[in-house]
């Protein structure tokens, strides 16, 4: 099993949820109005009057090879804008209840 942590603009939500439904990840936690600063470049979304961007952050966990499909899937969604920022970390996870 894998946990994905994706972090995204807010632009990209319906689009995220969608593509997780369409490769048949039915179960995710999203945290809405979550702030952030790209590591290289890009301006913060944090929500308030000088940054109004905001991010949204979403952990699923899946079996390792969607893991890997979907992974490949949000990499074509950062490359089709860039700009909007997009990042995608998958995990191994030892346990679950």
């Amino acid at each position: 099993m894998k946990a994905l942590f994706v972090a995204y603009n807010q632009a990209y939500n319906q689009e995220i949820v969608d593509l997780l439904e369409k490769l048949g990840q039915r179960g995710y936690t999203v945290w809405e109005e979550t702030g952030g600063r790209g590591t290289l470049d890009g301006e913060p979304h944090l929500g308030n009057h000088a940054w109004p961007t905001q991010n949204h952050a979403l952990f699923s966990v899946m079996e390792d090879g969607l893991a890997k499909k979907v992974l490949e899937s949000l990499r074509e969604v950062d490359a089709s804008n860039p700009r909007l920022g997009l990042k995608a970390y998958i995990l191994p996870v030892e346990d679950t209840l």
